[in-house]
C-alpha cells in the first residue's frame, strides 16, 4: 500500500486551512502552524521527550481532519513536504503504508489512532514510526477521537509515547459557531447565502458540521447552475429534488 503525495491544489482543500477553523482552543493554531513551518536548523532541537509534537482528540465532526491537512498545507507553503494517512484506511498493514514515510517527509499527520488500538501489530509498527521520526527530528501530529488513556491498546509503550504529546482537546461548535463556518465557506466560494437561509439550514437540518458543509457544496453547484442566490425557497426545492 503507498500513500500518494498529491500536489497541493488537489489535496488540500481551501477550507482546510489553520486560519479558517473557527474555536480553535488558546495557542492552537499558533502552535501547530509553528510545528508545520519548522526549519531544519530547528528540527534537530526538539524536546526529545515528544512533548512539542502535537495529539487532538475530540469526537467525529469537530475538525481534527481539517486540522492535520491544515497543517500540512502550512508545510506544504513553508516548502516542506507532508504526509496525511487516515489510518482507519491501512488497518492490518500500517507498516507498509507508513514505509519511508518517516525519512522522506518533514511532518507526517496520522489521522484515526483508535482504529489500530487492538491490533498489536499495527501498533508496533506505529510505534516503530514514532521512534524513527523522533530521532530524525520529524514532526508528527497524530488525532484520535480517545485521549491515550483511553485507547484500547495493548502495547504500554505505544501509550505512553502518544501520552507525552501536547494534548489538544477539540470540542463540538455552537449554532453560532457552525453559522461562522457556513459564512466563511460561502464567502470564500462567493456564494450569496442569505441570512435567513442560513438559520433556516441550522434548525431544520441535521446540526452535524461535515453533513451541513456537505449540503452547502449541494447549494452551491445548484446556485451556480440556475444563477440564483441561496433563499429558503430555493433551499426547500433543491433538498426536495435530492429526495
Amino acid at each position: 500500500m503507498s500513500i500518494p503525495q498529491l500536489p497541493l491544489a488537489l489535496r488540500h482543500s481551501p477550507d482546510q486551512r489553520l486560519e479558517t477553523y473557527v474555536n480553535a482552543p488558546d495557542g492552537a493554531i499558533a502552535q501547530l502552524r509553528s510545528l508545520a513551518s519548522s526549519d531544519e536548523e530547528t528540527a534537530g532541537y526538539r524536546d526529545p521527550s515528544g512533548a512539542d509534537w502535537v495529539y487532538l482528540a475530540g469526537p467525529s465532526g469537530v475538525g481534527k481532519t481539517h486540522l492535520l491537512l491544515a497543517a500540512c498545507a502550512q508545510a506544504d507553503i513553508a516548502g516542506r513536504r507532508a504526509a496525511y494517512v487516515p489510518l482507519s484506511a491501512a488497518v492490518g498493514r500500517l507498516r507498509e503504508a507508513l514505509q519511508s514515510l518517516d525519512t522522506n517527509n518533514d511532518l507526517l499527520a496520522l489521522d484515526g489512532i483508535e482504529a489500530i488500538a487492538g491490533r498489536r501489530e499495527d501498533e508496533i509498527a506505529l510505534f516503530d514510526t514514532h521512534n524513527r521520526a523522533r530521532q530524525a527530528g520529524i514532526v508528527v501530529i497524530y488525532a484520535s477521537r480517545e485521549n491515550p488513556d483511553e485507547l484500547k491498546l495493548t502495547l504500554p509503550d505505544l501509550r505512553s509515547r502518544l501520552s507525552q504529546c501536547t494534548r489538544i482537546v477539540l470540542t463540538p461548535l455552537d449554532d453560532d459557531g457552525r453559522a461562522q463556518v457556513l459564512r466563511q465557506r460561502a464567502q470564500r466560494r462567493g456564494l450569496a447565502l442569505e441570512e435567513a437561509a442560513l438559520e433556516w439550514m441550522l434548525k431544520r437540518m441535521d446540526r452535524d458540521l461535515g453533513g451541513l458543509t456537505q449540503l452547502l457544496d449541494k447549494l452551491d453547484r445548484a446556485s451556480l447552475a440556475a444563477q440564483r442566490r441561496i433563499t429558503v425557497p430555493f433551499l426547500k426545492r433543491t433538498i426536495d429534488d435530492e429526495t
